[in-house]
């Protein structure tokens, strides 16, 4: 599955079902260059989960609303409700690990 841009506006529709993985990034946040092709790796393996990616600089609201301090901060939704948050660089089989629990 691609990873797809995500914009305030959509947020909560996009992410209302299912199983949501949301990059919280910014282009000058060298960790989170690093998290980028880990996600896209994550997310050509895996159909069981929808991946967004959201610039907190382009999107402040819904960084500020799910208080979102650090990036890369990684939010996983399922149904429309958080049910988890790594903040920092996570390796694609911890990720893969974390995103099972709510899969399977």
């Amino acid at each position: 599955m691609a990873v797809t841009d995500i914009k305030d506006a959509e947020f909560d529709e996009k992410t209302s079902t299912g199983v949501d993985l949301i990059d919280f990034w910014a282009t000058w946040c060298g960790p989170c260059k690093m998290q980028s092709p880990v996600i896209e790796h994550v997310a050509e393996g895996r159909s069981d989960v929808n991946f967004y990616k959201m610039d907190v600089d382009e999107n402040p609201k819904t960084a500020q609303e799910i208080g979102v301090l650090a990036i890369p901060t990684l939010l996983i939704k399922k149904d429309g409700e958080v049910v988890d948050r790594i903040t920092g660089y996570t390796p694609a089989d911890e990720l893969n690990k974390i995103l099972d629990k709510y899969t399977k």
